[in-house]
């Protein structure tokens, strides 16, 4: 179970608690059959809304629980000029890529267009320095390229013997 599961479970045990006072109380049957079908048009209604949710991008201003993140990994990007910019981002500790939305700036497109390019030059990652911020520098670096890794170190070959032997078999010669 994720945490829509869980979070539609504590709503419909609120409304069902609620709708429960209400039938229990003393007010007229009328009140209580209203009581009953707005809980039972509440919970599909608000089940639809979770889940059609899950698909749109989350507004970074919203993000409470990862608000100290330092940083994350850009998995992708979409800009829409003077709309917003569109990140999908994979963030340390989650295991599922999320999708977040932050507001149009200029600068910050600039900043993304150009860590997508230098990444895509050294076939590196772009990484994110403080998704979750409430606001963000004009000089600050946000979006940077991941440097090109080293490569792992050479090893000298096993034996030498072949390179610098004098003698040579009489297969080798072809005879």
């Amino acid at each position: 179970m994720n945490s829509v599961t869980y979070a539609f479970a504590i709503a419909t045990l609120l409304v069902a608690a609620l709708a429960a006072i209400c039938i229990w109380s003393r007010q007229r049957l009328w009140l209580k059959v209203g009581a009953i079908a707005i809980m039972a048009v509440f919970l599909p209604v608000s089940y639809m809304t979770v889940v059609d949710l899950l698909s749109r991008p989350k507004p970074v201003s919203l993000e409470w629980g990862s608000r100290d993140l330092s940083e994350a990994t850009v998995l992708g990007a979409q800009l829409k000029e003077g709309e917003r910019i569109y990140l999908w981002l994979r963030v340390d500790g989650i295991d599922e890529p999320r999708y977040y939305a932050l507001p149009w700036d200029e600068q910050v497109a600039k900043q993304l267009y150009g860590a997508q390019q230098e990444a895509d030059e050294k076939g590196t990652e772009v990484r994110m320095m403080q998704p979750f911020a409430t606001s963000y520098d004009e000089a600050e670096t946000l979006f940077y390229a991941l440097p090109q890794p080293a490569r792992p170190p050479k090893q000298a070959p096993a034996s030498n013997s072949f390179y610098f032997s004098s003698e040579v078999k009489a297969e080798d010669r072809g005879v």
